[in-house]
């Protein structure tokens, strides 16, 4: 999607915000913590600084958890939707984005320690019939290392078409098929390409090994055991339930900047890669057992922080493990990583491997989509890492 112009986004947003009635001024709510994150002596000043202000130009919202050595700190700051000017309501729910990914692979890498399936399996193996009869051979682990090189469909570009389109329901097999259309990016196996074909396949994977469909395993494989209270795929259903903040989107109309409300939105585009809704303290205790050998067995668990041998596409080293990201630290320290982005909504994830520092966000950013990063996202991270 092409970056909307700030400047517009601005004086739109600002008169959003600031005009209620003639004369009128709403301040934002002051950013507010949560009982079940004790701070310590953590100082959690550089964040509250990275989320004050809100809302503004950039984002309507900002969510953030932060775990160090030293304590625990939770914040919120912006406004649950620009109508009431209501607080963001604690325990948000959002849309989680392609952080979706780390479940399936979580998903898929259960099966495997069940010995269901196994990385070095050809895709075609269990999927007969999804890709061409003279596709070369995938394997189980290319899905989930974006190795694959399966191609993704060619959708009209522009805000316009996503808006008119945003309640259409697609199956996964039609995505599939859609994107063989084009090329192949590259034999399997030999070059990394982040895309969410891969993992659209491997939630029909999921379904095909289990006989149950995605949203009912990560519920029972998942949720349940871990006692998360706000997490789900929300299937056909283009609504987040429960508690939440709006999300909205700048789209430049006849040289005017509107703001449109993009909170209810289908997300079967994205199936098994995008469409997870989560909260802070979901997410939280989701990666803090993940990484500890909860939800994946150790022997299995190596996959999540294994780069594959093989180039980026772009000529640089590969960077994405199964599901994960990898950040260098000075010092030779790594971040694992895994960030989101669906429209209104911006999440992000980070620990390092033995989990003594982690941090989660969740940001109602203006233009989510964008070719640049939100500010404030910018802005929390920066944060983050100064802390870390």
């Amino acid at each position: 999607m092409k970056t909307v112009n700030t400047a517009l986004v601005a004086t739109a947003l600002t008169a959003v915000l600031t005009v209620v009635a003639p004369g009128a001024v709403i301040a934002a709510p002051p950013a507010h913590s949560t009982a079940d994150c004790h701070p310590g002596t953590l100082d959690p000043g550089p964040l509250r600084q990275a989320i004050a202000g809100l809302p503004n130009s950039d984002a309507t919202s900002a969510q953030v958890r932060i775990i160090t050595p030293d304590g625990c700190w939770t914040g919120a700051t912006g406004v649950r939707d620009l109508r009431s000017q209501a607080p963001v309501p604690p325990h948000a729910r959002f849309r989680i984005g392609s952080t979706t990914k780390v479940f399936t692979a979580a998903l898929v890498l259960q099966l495997v320690a069940e010995g269901r399936i196994h990385l070095a399996d050809p895709v075609q193996r269990h999927l007969p019939g999804l890709l061409p009869a003279d596709y070369p051979t995938v394997t189980v682990r290319q899905l989930l290392d974006h190795t694959n090189g399966i191609p993704s469909p060619t959708m009209p570009d522009g805000i316009e078409w996503q808006l008119a389109h945003r309640y259409d329901r697609w199956n996964p097999e039609q995505i599939v098929r859609l994107g063989l259309r084009n090329p192949r990016k590259f034999e399997p196996g030999t070059k990394q390409h982040y895309t969410n074909m891969g993992y659209i396949v491997a939630g029909l994977l999921v379904e095909k090994v289990t006989g149950h469909p995605y949203a009912q395993e990560l519920d029972r494989r998942i949720v349940r055991p871990l006692r998360l209270r706000d997490t789900y795929a929300p299937g056909d259903d283009p609504r987040i339930l429960g508690p939440h903040a709006r999300g909205y989107q700048a789209v430049v109309r006849d040289g005017v900047t509107e703001l449109v409300d993009v909170t209810t939105w289908s997300q079967t585009f994205t199936p098994a890669a995008g469409n997870v809704i989560s909260s802070l303290a979901d997410l939280d205790t989701f990666v803090t057992a993940l990484f500890a050998g909860r939800v994946v067995p150790p022997a299995q668990l190596a996959e999540m922080f294994t780069l594959p041998a093989v180039p980026d596409v772009s000529g640089g080293p590969a960077s994405y493990s199964a599901g994960l990201t990898v950040f260098p630290l000075p010092g030779g320290e790594l971040l694992w990583i895994k960030t989101g982005a669906r429209f209104g909504y911006l999440t992000g994830v980070a620990s390092t491997r033995d989990g003594r520092f982690r941090m989660e966000y969740s940001i109602t950013g203006t233009d989510a989509k964008g070719e640049e990063l939100s500010r404030t996202a910018q802005a929390v991270i920066g944060a983050a890492l100064g802390m870390l």
